[in-house]
């Protein structure tokens, strides 16, 4: 598992994080670029609310392209799981979705 890569079953109840389908991650890039459009626009609208007639036109440069290289990739992971949710809640999962917990255990015995 790393930062923009989940592993394939969770870890707990097996439930396949990736469902099946092709393309399934599309969502979560949708949820992702929400995210960042939503972000991108209070931004905007508290600058200019808060410093309208002059605003720092530098500073909104400067600033916007700080947030458009930084908070896609550090919300990425976020957004696969938010969407993953979206996904259970519209279309709750069977049970050939589930498969056995690769956990290991945490005090192992001998045999």
């Amino acid at each position: 598992m790393t930062w923009a890569r989940l592993v394939p079953n969770c870890p707990v109840c097996g439930l396949g994080l990736e469902r099946g389908e092709e393309g399934y991650w599309l969502g979560a890039y949708f949820f992702n670029l929400m995210a960042m459009e939503t972000l991108f626009s209070v931004w905007v609208v508290g600058l200019l609310w808060s410093t309208w007639p002059t605003p720092p036109w530098t500073l909104f440069q400067v600033v916007t392209i700080a947030l458009m290289a930084i908070v896609p990739f550090a919300f990425y992971p976020f957004s696969k799981t938010l969407f993953l949710a979206f996904d259970l809640w519209v279309r709750p999962p069977v049970e050939e979705e589930f498969v056995l917990p690769h956990e290991s255990a945490r005090r192992h015995r001998p045999a």
